[in-house]
């Protein structure tokens, strides 16, 4: 069953043609590391922070990325843009039972 995983977080001031200039590297990166990654988009909220929304084959793959991307530089090669002050979530953080993991949430395909 597919899984869509949320992750919300924010980046430094003046970051924002960083992080949408090197996103395409970084979903390429993902997805090669990743074979379970179906589909990966970025969303900017109301409030300035960023949404991650990424489609998993699996759950189990979901899980196994958010425990393993800390330690691939190619999917996290924009990382600096992240923003590492209280109540703002960076790559270290999006790791399964940290506060801020990102959220799981079983799909069923449309059609």
């Amino acid at each position: 069953m597919l899984t869509m995983e949320l992750a919300q977080f924010k980046i430094h001031e003046g970051a924002e043609a960083q992080l949408v200039a090197e996103r395409p590297a970084m979903v390429a990166a993902l997805r090669r590391r990743f074979p379970g990654c179906v589909a990966a988009y970025l969303t900017k909220e109301d409030d300035g922070s960023w949404l991650d929304v990424v489609l998993w084959r699996s759950r189990a793959e979901a899980e196994e990325a958010a425990r393993t991307v800390i330690r691939c530089r190619s999917v996290l090669r924009g990382s600096a843009t992240f923003c590492p002050r209280e109540g703002c979530a960076t790559p270290k953080s999006w790791r399964p039972g940290h506060r801020r993991s990102p959220r799981f949430q079983a799909t069923r395909p449309l059609s």
